[in-house]
């Protein structure tokens, strides 16, 4: 995970508590209108991914379990993880992409109705994704991977000053490049083909010499709005769409995406897609049903979207009719870390994955909040264009203290909270119950952050080796780790 030079490890924040009368009275504990639905309150637990699914994207009891726990601590809105739209494997994570998922995820939403006596609207965050590969032995990606070509051997010549390489063999060029020292490489190689042997090959929305990815603005919007169907039909309150991050959808929405064909380059171009899949989605479950989405504030990689490109597209996508506005920010592939060979280049390792799950290892500036600025200023734009779009912020917010601020400047409308959620799922109901001085604060060293990076199934460090001799719970890694929180004894 990236770190600052010198960075500075920030306390979690003392805070007072309030008593029961005090949060019933808070903006915190009011309710908000989310399009067509209500909400009880104005918290929210963000998608998070789990890693409980099976290998071919059904419901599991771990994922029955995981969000019943949830919905015990009765938040406003509880939205499930990014669940893939395509019918194709995408390992234990939930898919939407057929109707045969249907029946496991109605039962989620039955599950989590019961637990929170109808007290949480469950929303599903439905995402699309291109393809990632692993990254290969040098020796594997030159014999097998490389596409040899004549700009390899006009370089080749050039650089070792020998006219033969023009007319060299494929097998001869691959066998010298993989010998060769990086910076005979790194002349050879361009730019993408250099990512895929440091990286693993991975595919961009701008490959429109991809026959599917050219495609992508033709076929994606009824995807979704499959994707979208399947989840009204399962009994859902509504759907997230995901443009966040370092998939489909934010790709379009990159200031990196050049494509040429009328969906990249001006603002308006790339948030063509991002509109005609929403367009999409609205016709197909219909005026009475919540639809929002999830975006950056800001990619945080070089040449990428900043805030004033967010602005824009909030202000658009309340113009279009979207009900909630949910802003996150970094999390990109740009700036990730060189995986291991034999492993996956992970989003959330660089500069951009730190501001999206920003640690106690931090600037001056600090963890606590940190995105607030960006959806204050989304939030005003969108006011100020005379739309009420709830907006929606998360990132380390931990305290009731700083919630209830948030909302009573009118930095946010709805406040989310994940990795505070994780430590404590009931933290909603003990702030309600004036027992704040009980929820169990989270640290913010991303433990949840490293099993997620790991594809391992995600536990909070505080509770995941408590009580493991507690009747009937489910466990991981031998028994040394429990899947829950333990339940809180009221």
């Amino acid at each position: 995970m990236w770190k600052f030079p010198k960075p500075i490890r920030h306390t979690i924040p003392e805070t007072r508590w309030p008593n029961a009368e005090e949060a019933a009275n808070s903006l915190l504990y009011q309710p908000i209108s989310i399009g067509p639905t209500e909400a009880k309150s104005r918290t929210w637990v963000p998608a998070m991914v789990p890693w409980r699914a099976t290998e071919d994207g059904f419901v599991t009891q771990e994922n029955l379990d995981w969000y019943r726990r949830f919905a015990k601590g009765r938040p406003g809105v509880l939205v499930v993880e990014a669940t893939g739209v395509r019918d194709t494997p995408s390992g234990p994570l939930l898919r939407i992409g057929h109707d045969r998922f249907i029946s496991g995820l109605r039962k989620l939403v039955e599950t989590v109705r019961d637990a929170s006596e109808g007290q949480t609207k469950l929303f599903i965050q439905i995402i699309d994704f291109l393809s990632v590969k692993r990254r290969p032995e040098k020796e594997k990606y030159f014999a097998r991977f490389l596409l040899v070509n004549e700009q390899h051997r006009r370089v080749l010549a050039e650089i070792t000053e020998d006219s033969r390489w023009i007319d060299a063999g494929e097998t001869e060029v691959r066998n010298f490049l993989n010998g060769a020292n990086e910076e005979v490489v790194e002349h050879v190689l361009n730019a993408r083909e250099l990512e895929s042997l440091r990286f693993g090959y991975r595919e961009h929305v701008t490959d429109l010499h991809l026959p599917h990815v050219r495609e992508l603005p033709q076929v994606l919007p009824n995807i979704f709005a499959e994707a979208a169907r399947r989840a009204r039909e399962a009994g859902f309150d509504g759907v997230e769409l995901h443009y966040a991050h370092a998939y489909t959808m934010a790709g379009f929405l990159s200031a990196l995406n050049d494509r040429s064909d009328g969906y990249g380059g001006s603002r308006e171009n790339r948030v063509r897609l991002p509109l005609d899949v929403y367009g999409a989605v609205r016709k197909t479950v219909g005026d009475d049903y919540a639809v929002g989405v999830r975006f950056l504030g800001d990619e945080v990689i070089a040449g990428g979207n900043r805030l004033d490109d967010a602005v824009y597209f909030g202000v658009e996508f309340a113009r279009a009719g979207l009900d909630f506005l949910s802003i996150s920010k970094g999390g990109k592939f740009e700036d990730a870390q060189q995986p291991k060979v034999g492993h996956a280049v992970y989003p959330y390792t660089g500069q951009s994955g730190y501001e999206c799950m920003p640690t106690v290892l931090s600037d001056k500036t600090g963890p606590f909040g940190r995105s607030v600025p960006l959806v204050a200023a989304i939030k005003r734009a969108v006011n100020e264009a005379g739309f009420k779009t709830p907006v929606v912020a998360t990132g380390g917010i931990t305290t009731f203290e700083q919630a209830e601020a948030i909302l009573q400047q009118g930095q946010a409308d709805i406040i989310g909270l994940a990795r505070q959620a994780l430590a404590d799922p009931d933290w909603f109901v003990k702030v309600k119950l004036g027992r704040g001085d009980e929820v169990r604060r989270c640290t913010y060293t991303n433990y949840c952050e490293a099993l997620d990076q790991a594809h391992r199934p995600v536990t909070c460090k505080l509770w995941d080796r408590v009580d493991l001799d507690e009747t009937g719970i489910a466990t991981v890694d031998e028994g040394r780790r429990r899947l829950l929180a333990p339940d809180w004894k009221a």
